[in-house]
């Protein structure tokens, strides 16, 4: 497949669509769009192989190939069929249709997949007398159908397997935070390795893993074993390693990054991911509790994912970030806080005033990112000095 200034639609979590748009525009991306939860781009199929490598807060990179209007299976079926599928679809690969439905013609997006998944097959069988086969956990080829009403896009998805996918991360932690999130959580407080980092309850490391991968310019995408477009008819391999060679500037970084947790557990699964990201050596870990974690000083970021309460009563819950709230104000001086959570009503006894919020989602969880400016004496002084 050849590209030249064709449009791609990249996609993200809500709220992280600014964040994306300013990755793309440091990459040198033309024509930004930003989109509902996606940033549209005009690129070459460089930039394609760019943004599944370097984009922090993409989740997938979505190729449109046609599209048509269609009120009934039959019209899908038909349109589906018309397009010539053996032009990017081998007979001997796997595939797996992902639809997203709003539209009050077609309700039942597994149905939706089921036919589309029966043009395409129904096509190349009676061309080729062979079939290619569904693999809905690990497909070789995965196509996007987004309805509207009657209008019916079909994408090609270039990524494979979810960017948030990096290939580090071993080891389940009982509330994992999803890689894109994390990196979104950094980017928005404006981390760029330029002072210390810190997460005193740390769960399995992603923030941190995230985090030093920003301080030290290590791509998201090269812990990757492949992506979708490696299997695409055209997949120029040469291309590809000018990107993957690319010189990543930043500068040398000379902070530190720290994270804490209470469970041994989650120390233990931080450390095997960190491992096998290879950077065990540029992240410290210590089995501690957020009660008694102590951050380097000089100041820097603090950005941590607490429990929202699942897991605790609502006492302990409250308590917790209680005594969030409290270790921020005697021990976090010259520190800016960042504090992601569902439970807006814990979020308040942390106790202190925000100056920057901003409404994200975790999971399926509506979640508040909240600032915290936390001064060497008061703010008036501060500012003053």
């Amino acid at each position: 497949m050849v590209l030249e200034n064709s449009e791609l639609i990249i996609k993200t979590f809500q709220g992280l669509e600014d964040v994306l748009a300013q990755e793309c525009r440091q990459l040198g991306f033309r024509d930004i769009e930003i989109l509902n939860r996606a940033v549209k781009i005009n690129g070459s199929l460089k930039d394609l192989y760019r943004a599944n490598y370097f984009l922090r807060t993409a989740i997938k990179v979505l190729v449109p190939v046609f599209s048509f209007s269609a009120r009934n299976d039959e019209e899908l079926y038909d349109g589906i069929k018309k397009y010539d599928w053996l032009d990017v679809l081998d007979p001997s690969m796997t595939l797996a249709i992902e639809c997203v439905l709003h539209s009050e013609f077609f309700t039942h997006s597994k149905f939706i997949a089921q036919k589309t998944k029966d043009a395409i097959v129904d096509q190349i069988r009676d061309r080729t007398k062979r079939r290619p086969r569904v693999d809905l956990e690990n497909p070789d080829f995965r196509i996007s159908l987004h309805i509207t009403e009657d209008k019916i896009k079909v994408f090609l998805d270039s990524s494979g397997d979810p960017l948030f996918k990096r290939g580090y991360r071993i080891g389940l932690h009982q509330a994992p935070l999803n890689e894109v999130l994390a990196a979104g959580l950094l980017l928005i407080a404006g981390w760029k390795g330029k002072g210390n980092l810190v997460d005193p309850m740390c769960g399995s490391g992603t923030l941190l893993i995230e985090g030093a991968m920003i301080a030290h310019g290590l791509p998201p995408g090269m812990y990757r074993e492949k992506f979708g477009f490696e299997v695409w008819n055209g997949f120029d391999q040469d291309l590809y390693s000018d990107v993957t060679e690319e010189d990543y500037h930043h500068d040398k970084f000379v902070a530190k990054i720290v994270g804490g947790d209470i469970s041994q557990k989650n120390i233990r699964i931080a450390r095997e991911n960190l491992h096998r990201s290879s950077l065990f050596k540029k992240v410290e870990l210590v089995n501690e509790a957020m009660e008694t974690f102590v951050p380097p000083s000089g100041g820097g970021w603090m950005v941590t994912n607490p429990p929202y309460g699942d897991r605790l009563k609502m006492p302990e819950i409250n308590n917790l970030y209680g005594s969030l709230g409290s270790r921020l104000k005697h021990f976090y001086k010259n520190y800016q806080a960042w504090v992601l959570s569902g439970n807006m009503s814990a979020l308040k006894n942390v106790g202190l005033r925000p100056s920057f919020k901003k409404n994200l989602v975790n999971g399926s969880i509506p979640c508040l990112y909240s600032k915290y400016d936390l001064y060497e004496g008061s703010l008036k002084q501060s500012k003053r000095q």
